[in-house]
């Protein structure tokens, strides 16, 4: 990537109404502050981005109305420590919430979320770029270099990683400007790399089985895309481990290690997931979006959405439906 912000920032912030502010920014000068559309919501994102290795973001805003986000992404690799948070990615599907750390990879494809209105968006973190992960740090380190994604893989959905939450709020804080902020930065994102790759090597030496290999993330990945187009079919263990090359075992021991669910909850949530954009953008009967998202029992369904999401789908409707779409608020 040629610039951070021009390739991978500004694209999502565009589509969320987001525009370039340069009055006086509650974070630090050295960064780019953008500020959302009054009638949208109100509060800041903030970047900085260090040529094209890696930025810095910081979040602090509130959508008035549910947002749901669609765009492009690169390949990069980011961590954020949500302090306040509600919604869920919905490719692949993942509930969002606070108080936890939040690994994702872009792979040249589509990242898909939904943000729930009135809820703060509170978070701060660092997205790195394969000029960073892949060049920057193999030229460095020729004969130490590790690949970062399982070291990465390892912290995603930690409670307590005291160090790393501890850094982040330092980097909130900081207000300082040119070389000073060029160096500071430039330090806390390695110290945060660090970090996490000692976190991932105790981890293995506590826990050797726990290490999932690239080879293993690969294939991993390659069952969730055939999830992800298949959802509402039958889907059998045995099939899935055919994709993956692993046994029954072995592939729901690793799918639980780094998705942090079930295959059956990941299947469920990509079910629930599309039902409610149904729901709230048709007016399909709820027996038929039930059969549509791979269930022939609606009550069974019912019971299901409930469960996942506090209401009953019918219930679901009257809040969020899209009058426009023809749904009638009740």
């Amino acid at each position: 990537m040629k610039d951070l912000v021009a390739d991978m920032h500004v694209p999502c912030l565009a589509k969320c109404g987001f525009f370039r502010d340069d009055s006086p920014s509650p974070y630090s000068q050295a960064g780019t502050c953008f500020s959302i559309s009054p009638e949208k919501g109100s509060g800041h994102y903030w970047t900085y981005s260090r040529e094209n290795l890696f930025s810095i973001s910081i979040l602090d805003f509130v959508f008035y109305e549910d947002l749901y986000l669609e765009f492009e992404q690169p390949k990069y690799m980011s961590l954020n420590y949500y302090d306040s948070v509600a919604g869920e990615e919905l490719h692949p599907p993942k509930r969002l919430s606070s108080g936890y750390i939040r690994v994702h990879f872009g792979c040249n494809n589509v990242y898909r979320a939904r943000y729930e209105k009135n809820v703060p968006i509170r978070s701060t973190g660092f997205e790195i770029t394969p000029e960073y992960y892949e060049d920057y740090l193999q030229t460095k380190y020729p004969d130490e270099y590790t690949d970062l994604r399982s070291a990465f893989v390892s912290v995603d959905g930690l409670t307590h990683f005291p160090e790393l939450v501890f850094l982040l709020r330092q980097i909130r804080q900081f207000r300082g400007t040119g070389i000073a902020a060029r160096l500071y930065y430039e330090s806390k994102v390695a110290e945060a790399v660090s970090l996490i790759v000692e976190r991932a090597k105790q981890q293995k030496k506590a826990h050797p089985s726990k290490f999932v290999s690239r080879e293993d993330l690969d294939s991993l990945q390659a069952v969730t895309a055939y999830m992800d187009e298949h959802f509402a079919g039958e889907l059998h263990l045995e099939h899935l481990a055919r994709i993956a090359c692993m046994g029954t075992t072995k592939l729901k021991y690793t799918f639980k290690l780094v998705y942090k669910c079930t295959i059956t909850e990941y299947i469920q949530n990509k079910r629930m997931s599309h039902a409610e954009q149904l729901l709230s953008t048709t007016d399909l009967p709820i027996s038929q979006i039930a059969q549509i998202v791979g269930y022939h029992n609606s009550s069974r369904f019912s019971e299901l959405f409930r469960k996942m999401t506090g209401l009953l789908p019918n219930e679901y409707r009257r809040h969020c439906a899209t009058p426009l779409l023809g749904v009638a608020k009740k």
